[in-house]
């Protein structure tokens, strides 16, 4: 593959036939930090998570109230109601995807939802997962990874999907007043949310925390919980308005709440931290975010996503070194990549997922947007539902998890398809170099889409050549 080649389709989202190829691929790409907009017009217009939050609320007190034969019906409507928000931001996200000025950060985006991964089987998390995206990934996505991990976490898609707001400090007011007015009914903590911080987000398995530390975390971060309702329901009165003023990265419909909040100090990772609510856990996070066992998670996560299944350890050395030294700062830490000799290395490259398979077969296209559901039923066809890993480590980032011979053949169903759709008006042969620049494309795939009987198979045989489903 050619710089140009590695350029858009390694770093960025693949070729789009009515864009320039970049003639200075690394100035191209920095240059795409000054053109990113974290709210591109696919997103705008849409309800925020404080405003779904609170609609979803008052439909689950309609539930409530409604007479037993209403019931079903006010659940369906609920449940209606998710789906639509739900399909409608899939397709904001491929509009922006199609659409973007700035294709490797908009990558990144996508890398950081993943990190930060949450899951739509829950109803509530179905509604919000779009605004987690606009409202906790990608106005931090060129910032400090200290500010990204404080915007995921404390938003209610995320405390929602890892059940936070059901967290109780067992010496709490809200724990002692449960006490006092029914002994039999124990309300404790959740440790869900502290262990996958420590685990996935940061530090990384076998990074030496014990359980105990799990623990001490889960205790610092009771109190985090939503606002309206849903929260107040865990803890009763003494929250405070909505982020509190410890904090710092606001989303809409976080809430602190003190009457849940586990009193007293605690120790981590050989550190003391003093009682101080809210702020208790966000200091914690705080050293969490520059710790050297976390800047070598990342590196090595953004090594594998860039550049090889087994990162080279270089590589990951060097980019450890530059989250260290900038102290989280992430637009560095891309340069550093940008600027690496193994990152325009000619060879395999990684096998697209599914999202970025679809995403770079629909840009080779031409398309801008997809209507109605389509966007959302192609990646569930193709394995990949969009935020729906169905486990808070996200979807793989190797080709061992994408290539299996029944994926594949999905592939060149769904090839065929779009193909058909785009009808004789693309020519596959003149179309090929632009989507793979140089010698990208090899004589035995050109010559295949060459001999096609027609254009939009050969469309459908450029679309799944081994050269495009690699990156």
């Amino acid at each position: 593959m050619t710089p140009a080649a590695i350029a858009l389709n390694r770093f960025g989202l693949g070729a789009r036939p009515d864009e320039a190829l970049p003639s200075a691929p690394r100035r191209w790409l920095l240059d795409q930090f000054d053109r990113y907009q974290a709210q591109p017009a696919a997103w705008q217009g849409r309800r925020g998570a404080e405003l779904l939050l609170a609609d979803y609320q008052a439909e689950q007190r309609k539930v409530r109230d409604a007479s037993e034969a209403d019931k079903q019906a006010a659940r369906q409507t609920l449940r209606r109601d998710a789906r639509e928000d739900y399909v409608a931001a899939v397709n904001a996200r491929l509009a922006s995807a199609l659409d973007t000025p700035a294709a490797f950060v908009e990558r990144l985006v996508h890398f950081w939802a993943n990190h930060f991964a949450i899951s739509v089987e829950k109803p509530l998390v179905l509604d919000l997962a779009g605004a987690y995206e606009t409202e906790a990934i990608r106005p931090h996505v060129l910032g400090r990874f200290d500010d990204l991990l404080l915007a995921a976490v404390r938003h209610p898609a995320m405390l929602v999907y890892l059940d936070q707001a059901q967290s109780v400090g067992p010496n709490s007011v809200a724990a002692r007043r449960v006490a006092e007015r029914n002994p039999q009914l124990q309300r404790g903590l959740n440790e869900n949310l502290a262990r996958e911080i420590l685990e996935l987000h940061t530090l990384g398995v076998r990074s030496g925390y014990t359980q105990a530390e799990v623990t001490e975390f889960a205790r610092a971060l009771t109190g985090w919980s939503l606002a309206g309702p849903a929260g107040a329901g865990q803890g009763g009165q003494g929250a405070t308005q909505p982020m509190g003023t410890a904090g710092d990265a606001p989303t809409g419909g976080f809430q602190f709440r003190p009457a849940l909040h586990e009193p007293g100090p605690r120790t981590l990772l050989g550190r003391r931290y003093p009682e101080g609510g809210e702020a208790q856990g966000v200091a914690i996070l705080r050293d969490l975010a520059v710790s050297p066992a976390t800047a070598r998670h990342v590196a090595t996560k953004l090594a594998r996503h860039f550049v090889a299944d087994e990162p080279p350890p270089a590589l990951v050395d060097r980019l450890a070194a530059t989250f260290q030294r900038s102290g989280g700062d992430l637009p560095s830490v891309y340069r550093t990549l940008i600027e690496s000799p193994e990152s325009w290395l000619a060879g395999q490259g990684k096998f697209k997922t599914p999202w970025d398979w679809t995403v770079s077969s629909l840009r080779a296209l031409g398309r801008h947007e997809l209507k109605n559901a389509e966007g959302a039923q192609l990646l569930n066809q193709l394995g990949q539902p969009v935020w729906r890993p169905g486990s808070p480590a996200g979807y793989d980032d190797i080709a061992a998890s994408w290539a299996a011979p029944d994926a594949l053949v999905r592939r060149v169903e769904l090839a065929q398809r779009l193909a058909l759709l785009a009808g004789n008006s693309i020519d596959p042969r003149a179309l090929a170099p632009r989507l793979l620049p140089g010698d990208a494309l090899s004589d035995a795939s050109a010559q295949a889409i060459a001999r096609a009987e027609s254009a939009s198979t050969g469309l459908a045989l450029l679309l799944v050549c081994p050269e495009f489903l690699r990156r």
